[in-house]
């Protein structure tokens, strides 16, 4: 964890530690942010307030090696806040029409199967492959057992098993 010093500069004050240590885990926070709001504009929002908040209470983390889950927590309440109030509104933009993929699957298929499975699958599966939490992290971070967070990893991946062996042999690519 080469990023720890950049945090300790963050919490100093370092603006640019502080903007390389968000350049490292954009994609993480992008990633992680999919797994819940379903545009990216909704992304975007939450990735941004996410950010601003971390650097208001940057002082406020304690231990600098779990700067990473604590920025995810922070957006995954972000997350939660603009479903909170997104759900009387339905946008034509959520509605979509699912397209079965092509034969093969590319890694953005494998995304978006990902994405179609139910919520609690899903959000596990991106925590852990797109955002690369650990189980007990991810178990902090959902405030569910850790047991319950394998069971529920373990679902998934039979779930994605299921789609992928649908394909015909010798015709899947991974890109």
């Amino acid at each position: 964890m080469n990023w720890s010093l950049d945090v300790e500069k963050a919490k100093n004050g370092d603006n640019d530690a502080f903007i390389r240590l968000i350049r490292l885990f954009e994609v993480h926070l992008y990633q992680s942010a999919k797994a819940f709001l379903h545009t990216d504009a909704d992304c975007a929002d939450a990735m941004q307030e996410a950010v601003l908040r971390a650097y208001r209470s940057i002082n406020s983390l304690k231990e600098p090696a779990y700067f990473k889950t604590w920025l995810i927590r922070i957006l995954i309440n972000e997350c939660k806040r603009i479903l909170k109030s997104k759900q009387s509104v339905i946008s034509l933009e959520d509605i979509s029409v699912p397209t079965m993929p092509e034969p093969g699957f590319t890694l953005f298929e494998l995304r978006d199967l990902i994405d179609r499975l139910e919520s609690p699958f899903k959000m596990v599966a991106v925590l852990y492959y797109y955002s690369d939490l650990s189980i007990k992290e991810i178990s902090a971070e959902l405030h569910v057992p850790e047991g319950t967070v394998k069971s529920r990893l373990s679902r998934a991946r039979e779930l994605l098993a299921l789609h992928l062996e649908d394909k015909p042999k010798g015709v899947r690519k991974y890109e």
